[in-house]
């Protein structure tokens, strides 16, 4: 893994666990999703249409339909998140979200891409998913949370399954990362419009008390995630899919003190190991 790909996906994770923690706060759910997609839709266009205008991209039928696709999933991804967070503590679902999905992405490319990460880039993904699971593990799981955990685990599903879609989308048919977000972001606000006329005054419920939540995830989200497309480009899915988790070491701080959600100090030494984790891969 090259120290620019690196790079690119550790920025991606400090702006991910940020979005995550306001995404939180609101706790919204498919109204909220329409407002921050509708937003981030305008305000990523501009850079869209220039994307189309310098890069003259050939989208045909194969990457249209690769688009939908992604569409679908990543509208499923933000449902099942929202339902989580209103159900339990970030520092739980997050850290299962986002662990469970780089763990079966990771083995999916070596399974289906012919991906063959080196022994210390293994070792380093395998360290990562054994502290995400130290993360969420503990009495916390057994006081109520099993609800939490399981919209945690349906949420790393998706994420396994939208990583390897949107590795092909990049990477062999050549869609430009930041086309293909905005084009996600686009496809999820028609497909939750119906639903958003419908709930027409929770939405300007949602607006009215957290806009500025909504403003923040329509910048932080899709941002993070082009970083993330652009590192896929020339980086195997078995590399940049764990390494990008080092956002959980940032979610649970930001969980257990700004949040005051508690077992901070188990929660943060697992983080810790996570990190070395990541280093591993980096090295391998």
């Amino acid at each position: 893994m090259t120290v620019f790909a690196l790079a690119l996906v550790l920025v991606s994770a400090l702006a991910h666990a940020t979005w995550n923690l306001f995404a939180k706060r609101a706790g919204g759910g498919a109204p909220f999703v329409w407002l921050f997609d509708s937003l981030a839709t305008l305000l990523y266009a501009p850079l869209a249409l220039g994307v189309i205008l310098l890069q003259r991209p050939r989208v045909g039928p194969e990457g249209l339909l690769f688009i939908a696709g992604s569409a679908g999933l990543h509208l499923a991804y933000f449902l099942l998140l929202q339902r989580g967070y209103r159900t339990g503590d970030l520092s739980l679902v997050y850290p299962l979200a986002r662990g469970t999905g780089p763990m079966l992405s990771t083995a999916a490319a070596i399974a289906f891409f012919g991906e063959r990460p080196t022994p210390l880039a293994l070792a380093g993904a395998l360290l990562i998913g054994a502290s995400v699971f130290a993360l969420v593990s503990g009495p916390g799981l057994l006081r109520g949370a099993g609800r939490a955990a399981g919209y945690g685990l349906l949420t790393g599903l998706v994420i396994a399954a939208y990583t390897l879609w949107d590795k092909h989308a990049v990477s062999v048919l050549l869609i430009p990362p930041l086309l293909l977000n905005w084009s996600l972001g686009l496809g999820r606000t028609l497909l939750l419009t119906p639903l958003a006329l419908r709930a027409r005054e929770e939405v300007r419920l949602e607006w009215r008390a957290h806009r500025r939540e909504a403003l923040v995830v329509a910048v932080l989200s899709p941002l993070s995630y082009i970083l993330v497309l652009t590192a896929l480009v020339f980086t195997p899915v078995s590399y940049v899919a764990p390494a990008r988790e080092v956002s959980i070491l940032v979610g649970t701080l930001m969980g257990t003190r700004l949040l005051s959600e508690g077992e901070g100090s188990r929660r943060l030494l697992a983080a810790g190991a996570m990190v070395l984790g990541v280093v591993a891969l980096a090295a391998g």
